[in-house]
C-alpha cells in the first residue's frame, strides 16, 4: 500500500464498509470460545435431575417421582416399581449429568428435548469410583417444568441405553467375602453358587497377579440372556450367545479402566461344568484384578490370555484338552500364522474363530511364563499398558490409542522393522506391544510370533 493511499482521510462510507468489514471478521472469533455445556444452558433440566438424584439417594419415593410427568402413567408405573427395586441396593451415591439435549429426533409439537444422560453409582464398600450408565429420556415442559415423559423414544434410532437390572425387575442379594452378587428373583441358588466360585477365585488371582488390587468382586446375574445384553446397552441378546461371562464398566482407579462388573449369561453358564465355571469366574476376576494396568494399549490377545492363563493356572488340564478348535486346526494343518486380533474376540466372530482366539492367547501367555517366568509375564503386561515404554525402548512419549482395534493387527508390522516407526506420526499399538516385549522378553513380535507358533504345534501334538 502507497503511502499516499495511506494518509488519505476514508470517507464516511469508507468508514462504514471497514466498521461492517471487521464485525464480519470478529464475528467467527467471537464465536470460536468453548460453547456453554448442555447443564449450563438448561440449568433447570439439571436442577430436576439433582433432585431426583438426591430423592435416590434419600430413598425418597414421592420426590423421585416429582420428575417424572404425571401425564406419562406408563412411564410414571415403571419408574415407581424401579424405585421398589432399588430398596436392598446397596448405594454410596447416585448422580445424574446432563450430556446432551439433543441426542435422538423427536417430533415436532409441544417443548421436548431429547437428553442424554449419564448416570454415576457406586456400591457402598465396592466402588471406588463411580460406574457410569448412559439414559436417554424425553424430557417435556410442563407448566414451566421440565419432566421426564419417557425412556424408549431413542430406541428406533438405536438410542438404547443401559437398563440397569433394577430397571429390569426385583433384585437379589447374595454377600459372599470377597464377592457381591445381585441378581434377579428367580434363580437365588445361581447367585449363591456364583458369589460362592468368586469367593474362590479371589485368593488364586491373587496368588497369580502381585499387583494391588481390591479383592472385590461385583457379579451381575441376570434372569436371561436378554437381561444381559440390556446390561450391556444392546437390545440384541444373539450377540451374546455362548458368552458365558463379560468384565466391563468403568469403576476402579481410572477413568479409563474397562474392567468392573462381571456380567454372567445365565444360559451359557448353566451348561458349564464344575471346572468350566470355576475358570470362568477366575478369568473373569482377574479382568477385575488386572483393570487398572489394562489401557487401550493393552492387546486384547495379552488381557484375555493372561486372564485365561490365570484361570489354568495349576490346574491339570492337558493342552490338547483345554485349546481344542487349535488341536483341529493344527490336525488340518491350518495353524493360524499370527497372533489373533481384536476382531477375533468380536462377539460376533463366530464361535470357532472366538474359541480359536482365546486358546491360541491362553498359549501365548503360557509360553511366556514358561520361557521367560512367570514374573516377566507380569512385567511385559504391565509395560505392554503403559504409554510410556523406557526411553531405552525407544518410546516417542506420543499418546496411546484411545480406542483397542485401532492399530494394525498384531504381527501384521512391516516386515523387517518392527518396533520401527515415522517419526512424524504416533507409534500404533502394535509398535508399543513390541517394544514392551522386546524391553521385558528380549524378543519383537515377529520373533515371539514364530516361537509361539512352534510353541503351539509342540504341545498341542503331544
Amino acid at each position: 500500500m502507497s503511502d499516499q493511499w495511506a494518509r488519505r482521510a476514508p470517507s464516511r462510507a469508507r468508514t462504514a464498509g471497514c466498521a461492517a468489514l471487521l464485525l464480519v471478521l470478529l464475528a467467527p472469533v467471537a464465536g470460536c470460545g468453548p460453547a456453554p455445556s448442555p447443564s449450563a444452558r438448561f440449568p433447570d433440566v439439571q436442577r430436576m435431575l439433582d433432585a431426583r438424584a438426591q430423592a435416590v439417594r434419600q430413598r425418597d419415593e414421592t420426590g423421585f417421582l416429582a420428575a417424572v410427568d404425571p401425564r406419562a402413567t406408563g412411564y410414571r408405573n415403571s419408574q415407581r416399581a424401579m424405585f421398589a427395586h432399588l430398596a436392598g441396593v446397596p448405594l454410596a451415591d447416585w448422580n445424574y449429568d446432563l450430556d446432551s439435549t439433543d441426542a435422538f429426533p423427536l417430533p415436532d409439537g409441544g417443548e421436548q428435548l431429547a437428553a442424554k444422560v449419564r448416570l454415576r453409582y457406586r456400591l457402598k464398600g465396592y466402588d471406588t469410583a463411580p460406574v457410569n450408565a448412559v439414559q436417554y429420556l424425553t424430557l417435556t415442559e410442563r407448566d414451566g417444568r421440565w419432566l421426564i415423559s419417557s425412556d424408549t423414544d431413542g430406541t428406533a434410532v438405536g438410542r438404547i441405553g443401559t437398563r440397569q437390572l433394577w430397571d429390569q425387575g426385583p433384585v437379589r442379594l447374595v454377600r459372599g467375602r470377597y464377592s457381591l452378587v445381585l441378581g434377579g428373583a428367580g434363580h437365588p441358588a445361581r447367585l449363591r453358587d456364583l458369589a460362592r466360585r468368586v469367593d474362590q477365585a479371589v485368593p488364586v488371582v491373587s496368588d497369580a497377579w502381585k499387583g494391588k488390587w481390591a479383592q472385590k468382586v461385583v457379579v451381575e446375574a441376570p434372569d436371561s440372556v436378554e437381561g444381559m445384553a440390556q446390561l450391556m446397552g444392546s437390545d440384541d441378546p444373539s450377540g451374546y450367545a455362548g458368552i458365558a461371562a463379560v468384565t466391563t464398566g468403568e469403576a476402579g482407579a481410572t477413568t479409563s479402566a474397562p474392567a468392573d462388573r462381571v456380567i454372567v449369561n445365565p444360559d451359557a453358564y448353566e451348561e458349564l461344568n464344575d471346572l468350566g465355571r470355576k475358570v470362568v469366574l477366575t478369568h473373569e476376576t482377574t479382568h477385575v484384578a488386572t483393570r487398572t494396568v489394562t489401557t487401550a494399549a493393552t492387546p486384547l490377545w495379552l488381557s484375555e490370555g493372561f486372564a485365561d492363563w490365570v484361570a489354568y493356572r495349576g490346574t491339570r488340564r492337558k493342552p490338547a484338552t483345554a485349546a481344542p478348535e487349535l488341536t483341529r486346526a493344527l490336525a488340518r494343518g491350518k495353524l493360524p500364522a499370527r497372533l489373533p486380533t481384536d476382531a477375533d474376540f468380536g462377539f460376533k466372530a463366530g464361535a470357532d474363530r472366538l474359541a480359536k482366539a482365546y486358546e491360541g492367547s491362553w498359549l501365548a501367555c503360557r509360553m511366556i511364563a514358561d520361557k521367560w517366568g512367570e514374573a516377566k509375564l507380569i512385567a511385559f503386561y504391565r509395560a505392554a499398558g503403559t504409554s510410556g515404554i523406557p526411553a531405552s525402548a525407544g518410546n516417542t512419549g506420543a499418546p496411546m490409542e484411545a480406542v483397542q482395534g485401532t492399530a494394525a493387527p498384531h504381527g501384521t508390522a512391516r516386515a523387517g522393522s518392527p518396533g520401527r516407526h515415522h517419526p512424524d506420526r504416533p507409534p500404533s499399538r502394535a509398535d508399543r506391544t513390541d517394544r514392551a516385549m522386546r524391553t521385558q522378553l528380549g524378543v519383537g513380535l515377529a520373533e515371539f510370533t514364530r516361537r509361539w507358533r512352534a510353541y503351539v504345534k509342540q504341545l498341542l501334538e503331544r
